[in-house]
């Protein structure tokens, strides 16, 4: 298939989509999780707040937010959740990528984030269950640069038989001569998802990535999963982040480049993130047009930007912002590791939001951010 040398549409966001439900935590005083959430005890709360949430609205609106053009694409049921959803996009001015249907009701997460903590969700995946191919618009992919998918393993269709219908759907975005991209979110252990082959799914899908942004937690879960559990029983209930070993990211970044991979961001928390890329042949001539060819074949941390403590509200969707941060910096040919930063200052400004979104800089604010940053580093150097 021919491709156009521009397109109208930067990218097409797709995949998982849901209502977030969220407690607002008062301010605590110093306590790990385990101790805020003994058995038994009472936690007051302080109001309830409505949300979307996944992929699709996270990343995708926070593109929008940052000045790209993006079409949406998810779905939700006929129900009042989804009826909340839809009167959101609407008013956002992007919901005609959002169908509806009558086969399962919308998904919706109960996000547990008090102030100071990583949030912990409770899923449930409703009618992402049955999204397939046929939610997708691919005369309008045809006409995007990028194509960002997410949250396959809350999307059973799509991982079930070895994952053949999510592979069948990134070949249809292939042939269109979009580049792709492909964000993860962790299984449930117990749930059949977390039962899957996750090495098998990936060897099958990750030939057709070009940008994968998993977090390490994803990535050791399905790609080492005894890797995985003995890191995780060392957390012993802790945060998994600062239980992992640094030659872990590059051991595991090796074998999913190895897998065909382009551009891999391993997202991770509060430690920032690691970026490694692969060979990056052809992004040049592609619909994303990156000129940038070196990349960091070697891979190296980003690290994460200060933290204003009296402006953190919670962590809800700070990883899509940081991707949305990273995608956008790279549609608008920024080198490898500046989309990086672009990430971190992204996924840094969610934490100042009630919501995924309303912490968040405009592009152009951003960019003054980050070269002023730059001058003082430079500066202090001298």
């Amino acid at each position: 298939m021919e491709i156009k040398a521009s397109r109208p549409i930067d990218a097409v966001v797709a995949g998982y989509l849901g209502v977030d439900i969220a407690p607002g935590f008062l301010k605590l005083e110093s306590a790990t999780f385990a101790e805020l959430f003994r058995p038994g005890r009472l936690i007051e709360t302080e109001g309830l707040h409505f949300s979307l949430g996944g992929v699709v609205a996270n990343t995708g609106l926070a593109m929008r937010r940052f000045g790209q053009n993006v079409a949406l694409m998810g779905c939700v049921g006929n129900d009042m959740l989804g009826d909340m959803a839809v009167a959101q996009f609407a008013h956002a001015g992007v919901s005609s990528g959002i169908r509806r249907t009558n086969l399962a009701g919308t998904a919706y997460g109960i996000v547990i984030a008090p102030p100071g903590m990583d949030r912990i969700f409770l899923e449930d995946p409703g009618c992402n269950r049955v999204f397939n191919a046929d939610d997708i618009d691919f005369d309008i992919v045809g006409q995007s640069r990028l194509f960002h998918f997410g949250y396959p393993p809350l999307m059973e269709v799509l991982w079930a038989n070895g994952g053949v219908k999510l592979k069948e759907l990134l070949e249809r975005v292939r042939w269109q001569g979009t580049v792709v991209s492909l964000d993860m979110a962790l299984p449930d252990p117990s749930a059949k998802a977390g039962k899957a082959d996750w090495r098998k799914i990936l060897s099958a899908v990750l030939p057709l990535v070009d940008i994968f942004v998993p977090s390490i937690e994803e990535l050791l879960f399905m790609l080492d999963p005894q890797a995985y559990s003995r890191i995780a029983a060392l957390a012993a209930g802790g945060d998994m982040i600062d239980a992992i070993p640094a030659e872990e990211y590059r051991m595991i970044s090796e074998k999913t480049l190895a897998m065909g991979v382009k551009v891999l961001l391993v997202k991770a928390g509060h430690k920032g993130a690691y970026l490694r890329t692969g060979d990056m042949a052809g992004l040049d001539s592609s619909t994303l047009r990156l000129s940038d060819r070196i990349g960091c074949p070697r891979g190296t941390w980003i690290h994460p930007l200060p933290v204003e403590s009296g402006r953190f509200c919670n962590a809800s969707g700070a990883g899509d912002c940081a991707v949305a941060g990273f995608l956008t910096a790279l549609l608008k040919d920024e080198n490898i590791l500046g989309a990086g930063q672009y990430a971190m200052m992204a996924g840094r400004d969610n934490l100042y939001g009630q919501d995924a979104l309303s912490g968040l800089m405009g592009w152009e604010h951003m960019s003054k951010s980050l070269k002023d940053k730059i001058k003082m580093e430079r500066a202090i150097v001298k």
